[in-house]
């Protein structure tokens, strides 16, 4: 099983690939970084109504967690794109993960805003960029993939090769997976949507009665509000 990919397959870079992604699923259910209500959904900033919740700033409060996903991050950019000259984090989720990798990994560090400052220098990038120089972006959360393939556009703009993004979380939605492909950007995350749900019904987090609803709205999130 893939852990996720726009375009290639994930390949392992711990014992198994399953046993990373449920190991980080674990922590984010435990932290209550992910939340699920199948009965009073949530709605998110785009609109979508949604049983399923995810923060992943909370991690950033649990050095261990931190240290756990920092590590996974560099490991998983090391093995799957090689040399890197700079990471970039997503605003605003993404910037402290971002920053700790780069620490990690004794690289120089930017973030990307999702739009330009509105004073000085209006940059939509913070920190020196150089053109041809190669990132991997980081980012925290993938849903519908519009944020999150924005800061790679700004990235190339400014003639940076983007080699892929890295995330902890992707819902795995088909939106964001035709986006990334569209774009030509690879995407890793650390784990998804499917493996968290199977590990939520493990740990009693949620019940069998509850799968179906989760399927269905991970199959037609814009509809399943409504």
């Amino acid at each position: 099983m893939y852990i996720f990919a726009g375009t290639k397959p994930f390949k392992p870079f711990m014992d198994t690939r399953n046993e990373l992604a449920e190991k980080i699923s674990e922590f984010l259910l435990l932290i209550k970084a992910v939340k699920l209500n199948v009965n009073e959904p949530f709605t998110w900033a785009s609109g979508i109504q949604s049983p399923i919740y995810c923060d992943n700033r909370i991690t950033l409060s649990y050095p261990s967690i931190r240290t756990f996903i920092r590590q996974a991050f560099a490991k998983v950019i090391t093995e799957e794109f090689g040399a890197v000259d700079t990471i970039a984090g997503v605003a605003t989720g993404a910037i402290a993960h971002g920053a700790l990798v780069a620490e990690e990994m004794g690289l120089p560090f930017v973030y990307v805003r999702t739009s330009k400052k509105d004073h000085g220098l209006e940059n939509v990038i913070e920190g020196k960029i150089t053109p041809g120089h190669s990132v991997v972006v980081i980012e925290d959360l993938v849903s519908t993939g519009s944020s999150s393939l924005s800061a790679v556009q700004a990235l190339r703009q400014q003639d940076c090769k983007v080699k892929g993004m890295v995330a902890i979380f992707t819902y795995n939605l088909d939106r964001a997976i035709q986006s990334f492909a569209k774009e030509n950007c690879i995407l890793f995350a650390l784990t998804n949507y499917d493996i968290l749900i199977k590990k939520a019904l493990e740990e009693d987090y949620i019940r069998d009665v509850d799968l179906e609803t989760l399927r269905k709205w991970r199959e037609n999130p814009e509809a399943w509000g409504r």
